[in-house]
């Protein structure tokens, strides 16, 4: 078994729409980036790689590079998890905290574990996700952006029991 963690910011936009694991969240301001500015899904990204330390989001879909551009993190994530499935790993399950003062997260939580959890092949069983304040401190706390932290935990198939 190996873990990986993963962290990602961005600052707040408001000529972006917001999406967090894939899912619109309406009336807010959305996230700078590249592609969509999906936190969430960058920070599971990287937790997802680093455990199989195949390097990280931005060795693998460069904001130095056009095609990635608006690009729908979803399906980075579901890239990511083939590059795992390809080297012989299986997500046991992953962990996401969304840092911010708002969107409250807890309306989209089961959205976004069923978009993620479709993305690398889980049971929504196997994706946790949840909201934490900053207690208003930081640039989180005046509102600026969010943050999001990520772990996976994975396992190598020549190493799996059967079940």
């Amino acid at each position: 078994m190996r873990i990986g963690t993963g962290y990602d910011s961005h600052r707040f936009d408001a000529e972006r729409e917001l999406v967090l694991g894939g899912v619109l969240i309406p009336g807010h301001a959305g996230l700078s980036g590249h592609s969509d500015g999906d936190a969430v899904a960058h920070a599971l990204i990287d937790a997802l790689l680093g455990a199989a330390a195949a390097g990280n989001v931005g060795s693998h879909f460069p904001p130095t590079d056009a095609k990635w551009k608006g690009a729908d993190s979803i399906e980075l994530l579901r890239q990511a998890a083939a590059i795992l499935s390809n080297r012989d790993f299986e997500v046991v399950n992953v962990d996401i905290t969304v840092v911010c003062e708002t969107p409250k997260i807890g309306p989209h939580v089961e959205a976004m574990r069923e978009r993620l959890a479709g993305a690398m092949s889980l049971t929504i069983a196997q994706v946790s996700i949840k909201g934490k304040t900053n207690e208003r401190m930081g640039w989180i706390g005046r509102g600026e952006g969010l943050a999001v932290h990520a772990v996976a935990l994975i396992e190598s198939g020549s190493t799996r029991s059967p079940l």
